[in-house]
């Protein structure tokens, strides 16, 4: 097969590398070359040889010449030269467009254009520069540039020829950047940063540099678009396994069960109910890890979910309302939404003497969709709202709140919100904004159906569920002997 191929590529007249021929005709110059000066170093030298030797001398030079201005050539090595730069830089970004990536980033592409300085931000400060006065813009400082500004509030290229385009802090006499490319980095349809090119004159603005600028901007957008999904995949992966451990967990488990167990004897027929809900709730548990699923399942999972809880504290402690918007129940959200929120209330809004009541209303706000979930418990003070979505947060709630965050990020966009107010002694409010959402079709939720699962008939399911509740009734008996 090898020679095959050898054969073929040599028919098509490829068989001889192009490095190789420069080579050949190099070697047959410098020995042409090498005759033309014995020949002359001779009393009398021979004429013919003379003659013959300056045409191959000639012809080789030329040749070789040809070779290598060659326009293949020459793309092929500017082609490589790239590739190398845009492997480099990728490699630089391993942990995303951070502060030493960013700087590694300018560090690499100053050298490869005409410009005199090469500077990375994002929405707000500057992550990286390299070049000129690169002492005077450490990474850290605020974006000072009025062109960046509106580069990452309009979304558009900027080639700007004079330095009161670029807006630049200093007094243009004094400075020696007299023109800029600016570049929008954008993410998800957002602009998440730029890529900025700076210059001595506008004259050194050609078309390959706006090329160029607009080439590794590109590179860079596409890389940071690629980090991101990898980051969601790892939080999609982690996060079916927090969603388990917290909504499967022992404490959980015997909680409802004991609870279960306690009714067998004062109210059989509600320990029988609880116990077909728990195998549902059990199986959808499973069920939802992965996929989207519609608002109208989430707030059925949400309310089994409160049924046990009520059973356990009883309804002189617990209360529960539902105010949804029938027209918003086919939306798809991510599966545990509204659940975690509604078992942080419980869990840390309790308090020691009265009855915690927990909302949750959906409603539309224009194209945006709006999920509270609020609670008339112990609230919280400034400090602990504000810093409520770090994973360390002292209270133990920032693991769940902010995979609820990060998730609301992934499925709904970067304008997506979750905003909490509380108040010590009042109460606390969850506001989710997911937006676009109200425009959504029930047509869509429909297709979502169809090319999903198929529904099980209702005797499929009482089977389904029994076969469950027989598993979890011998847990029950256990727990009750």
């Amino acid at each position: 097969m090898a020679k095959r191929e050898t054969e073929a590529a040599s028919t098509r007249g490829i068989g001889v590398p192009k490095f190789n021929q420069e080579m050949i005709a190099a070697t047959i110059a410098a020995l042409a070359a090498i005759t033309l000066v014995w020949t002359f170093s001779q009393p009398e030298f021979p004429v013919p040889v003379l003659v013959a030797a300056g045409a191959v001398f000639t012809v080789s030079i030329v040749v070789v010449i040809r070779l290598m201005m060659d326009p293949d050539s020459v793309r092929a090595l500017q082609s490589d030269a790239m590739l190398q730069l845009a492997s480099s830089m990728i490699d630089a970004m391993g942990e995303g467009l951070t502060e030493e990536a960013s700087q590694e980033i300018c560090e690499l592409l100053l050298p490869n254009t005409s410009a005199i300085a090469v500077a990375l931000t994002d929405r707000d400060i500057v992550l990286g520069y390299a070049g000129y006065q690169e002492a005077h813009n450490p990474a850290g400082i605020p974006i000072r540039t009025s062109a960046t500004h509106e580069c990452i509030r309009e979304g558009k290229t900027l080639v700007l020829l004079t330095p009161e385009e670029i807006g630049l802090p200093a007094p243009a006499t004094t400075n020696r950047i007299k023109a800029a490319i600016v570049e929008p980095l954008f993410l998800g349809g957002r602009v998440e940063g730029t890529l900025k090119f700076y210059y001595r004159d506008a004259g050194k603005i050609t078309e390959t540099q706006r090329s160029i600028a607009h080439g590794f901007a590109q590179l860079l957008a596409t890389q940071m678009a690629a980090l991101e999904m990898e980051t969601q995949r790892k939080l999609a992966t982690s996060m079916e396994l927090k969603m388990l451990q917290t909504q499967i967990n022992p404490h959980f488990l015997f909680n409802t069960i004991n609870t279960i167990a306690s009714f067998i004897r004062t109210d059989p027929m509600k320990a029988r109910t609880l116990l077909r809900e728990f195998a549902v709730f059990y199986r959808r548990t499973l069920e939802d890890s992965t996929e989207r699923i519609s608002l109208a399942r989430e707030l059925d999972q949400v309310q089994r979910y409160f049924n046990f809880e009520l059973a356990r504290f009883g309804d002189a402690r617990l209360g529960f309302e539902v105010d949804a918007s029938p027209a918003l129940l086919d939306m798809m959200v991510p599966p545990f939404l509204v659940q975690p929120l509604v078992e942080n209330a419980i869990k840390h809004a309790m308090p020691t003497e009265g009855k915690l009541v927990i909302t949750v209303k959906t409603e539309a706000d224009g194209d945006d969709v709006v999920i509270v979930v609020e609670d008339n418990g112990v609230g919280m003070s400034e400090e602990t709202c504000a810093n409520i979505t770090q994973v360390e947060s002292s209270t133990g709630l920032g693991i769940a709140v902010k995979n609820v965050h990060d998730r609301m990020i992934g499925f709904f966009g970067p304008d997506a919100q979750m905003v909490y107010t509380s108040e010590l002694g009042v109460g606390t409010q969850v506001t989710l904004r997911c937006p676009g959402c109200a425009k959504a079709s029930a047509s869509a939720a429909l297709q979502d159906t169809v090319a999903g699962e198929p529904e099980k008939g209702p005797f499929e399911e009482v089977a389904r569920n029994d076969a469950t509740v027989a598993e979890l009734a011998e847990l029950v008996a256990q727990v009750s002997e």
